[in-house]
């Protein structure tokens, strides 16, 4: 299939029609999201207040980095006066639909977006788009890596604080306008992606898994949202799907617009379009042609089952964008690791350690295990975990470790999931008739951590996937991720 998808978002503006409006920011954050949409929103005209229930030393960072420009700032509350004077609302992703604040605003009329949604209403150039529970952000990752060769100022964007969407645009102002975004989107982001009337040309779903259940009604309403990713498609933009996800059928009945192509590591049925594993090969199918990619034998041993799906997503991505890109065996296995998602942090002698603190759901962890216990990986793993509940379930992830995790070889950090989980593992026996021990502290339980390691012989590997969220010990996963690795470097030393 010969085919290079530049078109760009048509009728887009570069203003959004914010100049002259009255904007206010809610949820100023600590990410670096909300100072970007201030920023943007500023140069462009507008006038914009942030808001933010957290205090102003807390929020210290943020309200500096607005230093330069007119924001007005309201900290420590939101004033329901705010949400009818002014024109336009833009919600922090973390915000709720079912907020009472985003209620008054659209009793009032009030227009509501978030960043995403204000993008994809003023780019030009060609979006290739990832969601999904599990892998979105190394699928961006990798999907960017290997357009870089053909497109240089190619990066990944969209979900992480240092490339929140709305810096993207001073950069991509310099970029070609052929230069694609290559995006991970949040079901947070999305849920105002439709606000936009547009739509990725190639949108990526990963995988469906229960999560953020503390901020959707149920996995259903979950679902729902990461669908707004290709709702507003065109018939001759692309839709990926894993046709190994039990989720596959619920986005096949929303009778997408575009062309669906699918992934799998096992042999597609017949009349599928995609990629998928036949033995030890890659395989591309497009209308009954089949081409041979590449061996992945060598990428499973290193990288891991589970990324095996994420190679699948972002070398599809790759082809339906430009088919002229090549990627081959060696590319794959040179693609980097995103931070604290299963990336090594430190090693010394015969002891790894491993950060996976986004790591934020059951399944998460279960990845990780099934990762550093396999024979391939040819060292005894010691797993970290515990955290803060999403209104998630943890008897699989309980029978999961029962089969594959020693109870010596288990660390758990306190928290409210931990609690749920600790419930789950006596439910299946894990114990023994031991009690749990759970550490307060993530500097307790990474020394018990170390203290294990220095009892085993041979190879060690330390990992920390947590698979629970943070909020009740730490800012964020990124803040829970840092301490980690300062521990780290204190305790190899």
């Amino acid at each position: 299939m010969e085919k290079k998808h530049t078109s760009t978002t048509k009728g887009a503006t570069e203003d959004s029609g914010v100049k002259g409006k009255r904007a206010l920011v809610m949820g100023l954050g600590l990410h670096g999201g909300g100072v970007a949409t201030a920023k943007w929103l500023a140069k462009r005209g507008a006038m914009v207040t942030a808001t933010d229930l957290r205090s102003s030393e807390v929020l210290a960072a943020s309200v500096k980095a607005l230093a330069k420009t007119s924001t007005t700032f309201v900290l420590g509350e939101h004033r329901p006066e705010d949400f009818e004077s002014h024109d336009l609302i833009v919600a922090n992703p973390g915000v709720p639909r079912e907020s009472k604040f985003l209620a008054i605003a659209k009793k009032a009329g009030k227009r509501i977006e978030n960043d995403a949604s204000l993008f994809f209403a003023s780019n030009t150039h060609p979006v290739l788009a990832v969601t999904g529970t599990r892998g979105k952000t190394t699928t961006t990752l990798w999907i960017a890596e290997l357009l870089k060769k053909k497109y240089p100022d190619t990066l990944p964007s969209g979900n992480t604080p240092d490339n929140a969407f709305l810096k993207e645009f001073d950069r991509l102002r310099k970029a070609k306008p052929e230069t694609p975004v290559v995006a991970e989107m949040s079901s947070w982001q999305l849920e105002y992606l439709p606000v936009s009337k547009r739509a990725p040309q190639i949108a990526v779903i990963t995988n469906i898994y229960p999560d953020h259940l503390n901020r959707y009604k149920g996995i259903e309403a979950y679902a729902s949202a990461k669908a707004n990713i290709f709702k507003d498609q065109h018939e001759d933009d692309f839709l990926i799907l894993n046709r190994d996800n039990e989720w596959m059928t619920f986005f096949l009945e929303k009778k997408p617009n575009g062309l669906v192509f699918f992934t799998s590591v096992k042999p597609l049925l017949k009349g599928q379009n995609g990629l998928f594993v036949r033995g030890e090969s890659l395989v591309f199918r497009f209308d009954g042609i089949e081409q041979q990619l590449f061996s992945v034998k060598k990428f499973i041993a290193s990288r891991g089952a589970h990324n095996l799906e994420n190679l699948l997503a972002a070398v599809l991505a790759v082809k339906l964008f430009d088919s002229s890109v090549v990627v081959t065996e060696k590319m794959a296995l040179a693609l980097p690791s995103p931070r604290m998602r299963q990336e090594t942090v430190g090693s010394k002698g015969r002891l790894t350690v491993v950060n996976d603190s986004c790591a934020t759901s059951p399944d998460g962890t279960m990845a990780a295990i099934a990762r550093f216990t396999a024979p391939a990986a040819k060292t005894h793993p010691i797993f970290v975990v515990g955290g803060t509940d999403k209104m998630l379930e943890f008897e699989v992830l309980a029978k999961y470790m029962k089969k594959h995790v020693a109870p010596d070889d288990l660390i758990l950090l306190d928290g409210s999931a931990t609690k749920k989980l600790v419930a789950a593992l006596v439910a299946v026996k894990y114990f023994r008739g031991h009690a749990a021990l759970l550490h307060d502290t993530l500097a307790t339980a990474a020394a018990e951590a170390f203290a294990r390691a220095d009892e085993l012989s041979g190879k060690v590997t330390v990992v920390f996937a947590p698979g629970a969220a943070s909020f009740e010990k730490f800012l964020h996963e990124f803040d829970r991720g840092e301490k980690w690795n300062a521990l780290v470097k204190k305790l190899l030393k």
